[in-house]
């Protein structure tokens, strides 16, 4: 499981090193094999261990192409998917069009999401964590029900 957030550098190939904290279990897990593509709703990039993101292709076989919407969230994720590998130096490599969607340039964040990460240019992370905390204090927002049975 991926948690926390660290500060990353962009090299001036498109590559990061990923975390010497994740790199042995992403080695064992899945030989360093990972897939990237955009957040449909989120200026950020989605990076998925290879098994993680093979789950994520079984659910969007079964959408169907004939319904806009579903065919719309296919092309968007599949279309912008990139197999990614990391090398000898735990570093991987992130494709232009990707590293455009998510307008990232030198300083990014790696953002564990349990079962992937997030990738998010430094400046627009730390303005979606303000924008995030200020809906939580101001607390104008509904809970849904799982909200509501959630505590810490």
């Amino acid at each position: 499981m991926f948690r926390g957030a660290t500060t990353l550098s962009l090299d001036s190939k498109g590559r990061l090193a990923i975390p010497a904290k994740y790199r042995q279990s992403l080695s064992l897990d899945c030989e360093g094999k990972m897939v990237c593509t955009i957040d449909i709703k989120q200026p950020c990039l989605l990076l998925y261990p290879l098994p993680e993101w093979q789950i994520i292709e079984q659910k969007l076989t079964r959408l169907s192409s004939m319904n806009p919407a579903e065919r719309r969230l296919q092309r968007l994720l599949l279309g912008h998917a990139d197999d990614c590998e990391m090398d000898k130096n735990g570093r991987l490599l992130i494709s232009a069009p990707l590293r455009q969607h998510a307008g990232l340039e030198k300083k990014l964040m790696l953002v564990g999401q349990l079962n992937k990460f997030e990738l998010w240019d430094e400046d627009a992370w730390h303005d979606q964590v303000a924008q995030d905390m200020d809906v939580e204090r101001e607390g104008d927002f509904t809970l849904n029900e799982r909200l509501e049975d959630f505590s810490l």
